[in-house]
């Protein structure tokens, strides 16, 4: 059933949503306090619900719900998730369209509130069948992106993404038709995780938001993952807001910030610090919404109980918080690269449905260390010793590259490579 638009025709109806949308809930709280997630999810409806009220009930002020889908959803392979389902296989997340309507309708009962929004999370190329299921079941938020949820995670051509995104957005915003406000978040801004420059990451953010914008979705929020240099994370983050404030007028908006998605330290000190250096740097840039991790993510899959946990460290670290606030982007180097990509992408085509892909084919876009087929991946990056990742070679994007980074590495080897990876580790070990 990959990517066939199946139930997207069901979607019409469906019982009321599932607490306040959440662009509405974030807007609510900005500027107070800062908004924290987890990334969980289970195949069992019953552990699904509980995992649910446990955050609901951790008693933070301003926390978000998820649930995230399991790998044969995320691939359009309903009838796989099924079948393991029926065989008593213990699935990596909720497997949304194979449960069906009606038994995720009776998980969320009485969950969400004016209070606590849900987010679905999956990982498709092809989220029609996933929207409409979610729509059915009342809940109004999901996340991805045309090439956010190609490129790292399928081989899916990026033009077909590009196609089953542009129906899969236009399926939210109809729902302005009834009143309700749907919210999409990009995850351009997440892309591999680590090692990618901060100027690819707020351009791609940008530019998947504008996209769902272009289809008429109403509420949009834009990624950042924490990288390997606060100082450059704080630049990234300042020039995502003012690039978001000049490219989407009259949209709703807000930034969302993952903790640190590479290899996570092994001390619990250190992924603690990890988490709480996030919080803060959320905080001191205005960032309104936090999905965390844990002090397990360097082992396992962590437990209820330990996402709980992160959230509440987050959070009190949020409140606790006495920093200066970060000053204005707009002089930043990353600002500039990233409104360079931005301009240049958005001015090769009418519409970034077609635009998108075309900038990848002409290298105009390029992930580093990605190996889509429809990615050039020429090229490359490298951490200097401050810990900012800087371009080594830019390919064929309209960006200049870090001349002394080149000539101070006229190899960059695995050994390299290696090392950049293992960074932030071994700095929050050691200081642990």
């Amino acid at each position: 059933m990959n990517g066939a638009p199946g139930r997207a025709a069901a979607a019409g109806g469906g019982v009321a949503a599932v607490g306040p949308g959440l662009g509405e809930f974030v807007g609510r709280h900005r500027g107070r306090r800062l908004v924290v997630q987890p990334r969980m999810g289970f195949g069992d409806p019953d552990e699904m619900r509980a995992g649910l009220l446990a955050v609901r009930s951790a008693g933070l002020s301003a926390a978000v719900g998820t649930v995230t889908l399991d790998s044969y959803t995320r691939q359009g392979q309903h009838d796989r998730a099924a079948m393991a389902l029926s065989a008593g296989v213990d699935l990596n997340g909720y497997a949304l369209v194979a449960l069906g309507a009606e038994r995720g309708t009776r998980m969320l009962e009485g969950v969400g509130t004016p209070d606590f929004p849900i987010q679905v999370r999956h990982g498709s190329p092809f989220p029609e069948d996933i929207f409409a299921t979610m729509l059915e079941i009342g809940l109004t938020a999901s996340e991805g992106g045309p090439v956010s949820y190609c490129l790292p995670y399928s081989r899916v051509p990026l033009r077909e993404s590009t196609l089953a995104w542009s129906r899969a957005a236009r399926l939210l915003a109809r729902r302005l038709d009834s009143g309700e406000t749907c919210h999409l978040e990009s995850f351009g801004g997440c892309m591999l995780g680590q090692l990618c420059p901060p100027a690819l990451l707020v351009a791609l953010s940008v530019l998947e938001c504008v996209f769902f914008a272009e289809h008429g979705v109403a509420s949009v929020s834009a990624s950042y993952a924490q990288q390997t240099s606060a100082e450059q994370d704080t630049e990234a983050l300042l020039a995502l807001r003012s690039l978001l404030a000049e490219h989407l007028p009259g949209v709703d908006w807000h930034v969302v910030l993952y903790t640190y998605m590479g290899l996570f330290p092994s001390s619990e000190s250190g992924a603690r610090s990890l988490l709480r250096d996030s919080a803060r740097l959320a905080v001191r840039t205005g960032t309104e919404r936090l999905i965390v991790k844990t002090t397990a993510e360097a082992h396992r899959i962590p437990t209820v109980a330990e996402n709980v946990e992160a959230l509440t460290d987050a959070h009190r670290a949020a409140a606790v918080f006495r920093g200066a606030a970060a000053a204005g982007a707009a002089d930043s180097q990353v600002y500039w690269d990233a409104k360079t990509l931005i301009d240049t992408v958005r001015g090769s085509a009418p519409s970034l449905a077609e635009a998108l892909p075309l900038a990848f084919e002409r290298g105009v876009l390029d992930v580093p260390f990605c190996l889509h087929p429809d990615n050039r991946n020429e090229t490359r990056c490298v951490l200097g010793p401050d810990g900012r990742l800087e371009w080594w070679d830019v390919g064929r994007m309209p960006l200049r590259g870090s001349a002394g980074m080149r000539a101070g590495r006229p190899v960059l080897d695995h050994q390299t490579l290696i090392e950049d990876l293992e960074y932030q580790r071994r700095r929050y070990d050691r200081a642990a």
